[in-house]
């Protein structure tokens, strides 16, 4: 007899997620935001970078892996990671790191709704042992210096503050730490 673990199923994102991921992306990028973001700006980077269009490019972009959490059943998607295996251009980052070959968690979003309950871990778990099997050492990650929430959740899970970066939204930067674990 084979225990069922609760919650979503943590597979690979498949071409047939595009549109289900730009649902998602839509809900949970306003999340990292930080307050003094605006609706309009957060609305224009999504439809930006965070469309059906952009999601169906990044599934079939060989540097990019994509990992969902899928409750099945045709519910929408609770959350998605999206691990880039090449290494920043970004001098700010480049400075920073500390571990190569390294690999970027360029997106980790979960809805609101499933805050709390083991979805980011997993999510999380499952994208760490993508960038091992992918032959990184180590990766690394930027988050808002505002975001208390997520700089608590990656603390839990390993990463350490190495740096800052700048992030463009709307008409201004945000400033990002520069976050960074092994992955022995």
């Amino acid at each position: 007899m084979q225990a069922t673990i609760p919650g979503p199923a943590i597979r690979l994102a498949t071409a047939r997620d595009a549109a289900a991921l730009a649902e998602v992306a839509a809900v949970t990028f306003p999340l990292a935001c930080p307050p003094s973001t605006t609706k309009e700006a957060s609305d224009a980077y999504v439809a930006a970078n965070l469309a059906e269009a952009d999601f169906r490019t990044h599934l079939t972009d060989p540097e990019r892996v994509l990992v969902v959490a899928d409750p099945g059943d045709g519910a929408p998607l609770d959350g998605y990671t999206m691990l880039v295996l090449t290494e920043s251009t970004d001098p700010d980052v480049q400075a920073a790191l500390r571990i190569r070959p390294t690999s970027e968690l360029s997106k980790c979003y979960v809805r609101a709704d499933a805050h709390g309950a083991g979805t980011g871990a997993a999510l999380l778990a499952r994208t760490l042992w993508e960038a091992r099997a992918h032959g990184a050492a180590g990766i690394w990650l930027g988050t808002n210096t505002a975001n208390a929430r997520a700089i608590r959740f990656y603390d839990k899970h390993g990463f350490t503050k190495v740096g800052h970066k700048r992030f463009k939204l709307g008409d201004g930067y945000e400033e990002d730490f520069v976050l960074e674990r092994p992955l022995t």
